[in-house]
Formats: structure tokens, C-alpha cells, sequence
């Protein structure tokens, strides 16, 4: 089980640093979008992307 933590967040952190090695400036500006949101909607896109990411395990598994 901890192999399998431990390769699910190598992945993560492989993913995560594509968008930021391939357009940094494109991420500043996104980052900069998502201060100004309210913490409503921000919820909300971390709820949809857990749901998401659920559906998607059930379904590979």
C-alpha cells in the first residue's frame, strides 16, 4: 500500500510541475485569477475535481 502512496504522488508531483516547467507565466496568471475568486467558488472546483478524480479511480479500478 505505501508503494502504491508513494508512485500516486511522484505522479502528482510530476503532473503538477508540467503546466509551471511549460508556461510559467501563463500559471501566474492563473494563479493571480484564482485570488481574486471567492472561497465559494473555489470550494466548489476542489469538490468538482475530488468527485472527478473518484469517478476516475472507480472507473481504472
Amino acid at each position: 500500500m505505501w508503494h502504491d502512496l508513494l508512485v500516486a504522488l511522484a505522479l502528482l508531483l510530476v503532473i503538477e510541475g508540467v503546466w509551471p516547467f511549460l508556461n510559467p507565466d501563463g500559471l501566474r496568471r492563473a494563479l493571480r485569477l484564482m485570488v481574486e475568486q471567492d472561497d465559494r467558488s473555489l470550494r466548489g472546483a476542489g469538490l468538482v475535481s475530488m468527485v472527478v478524480g473518484i469517478v476516475l479511480l472507480y472507473v481504472v479500478n
